[in-house]
């Protein structure tokens, strides 16, 4: 297996976004009338983008963190694997859904791969934390990836 290289500018924005979510963590509120469920995760046919969708703890953190990404197109926080149709955040935050809080990243594979995307991932969150992320505690902030991909899933 071969080490990850990356670019400069890979660093300082990878450095950048460790930031914002260290910042995030401890400030984190949500605003839960603009997450939205994703339920059905199906390839797209887009020419030159590819989605994945990641649980890290707070979706807003998560999604801050992958905005500020050179070949990240939008990221959008949502709920995904639970097994309530649309949950509301109330729900969700129950933890009686088991949906995780999530963050859809649309990126253009050109100018970011699907392992600099995944060392961010990994660098940003702790995933040996059960059901919790810094001050946030619930199932819903479990570590989670939604893979759509074989290359993803390798």
């Amino acid at each position: 297996m071969h080490a990850l290289r990356l670019t400069r500018s890979f660093r300082v924005a990878q450095w950048l976004a460790i930031a914002i979510a260290l910042q995030c963590q401890a400030s984190c509120a949500p605003a839960p009338e603009a997450a939205i469920n994703f339920p059905d995760m199906q390839p797209t046919n887009e020419m030159s983008t590819d989605t994945i969708t990641l649980g890290a703890g707070c979706f807003w953190c998560v999604e801050a963190v992958f905005a500020e990404l050179k070949g990240v197109v939008s990221v959008t926080s949502g709920y995904m694997g639970g097994a309530v149709n649309n949950p509301s955040y109330k729900e969700v935050c129950t933890g009686r859904t088991g949906h995780a809080e999530v963050a859809q990243v649309v990126f253009d594979p050109k100018q970011v791969s699907i392992a600099q995307l995944l060392e961010v991932f990994w660098q940003t969150h702790d995933p040996t934390t059960l059901n919790r992320q810094g001050a946030d505690v619930g199932a819903q902030y479990r570590s989670a990836i939604f893979w759509r991909t074989a290359e993803q899933r390798a």
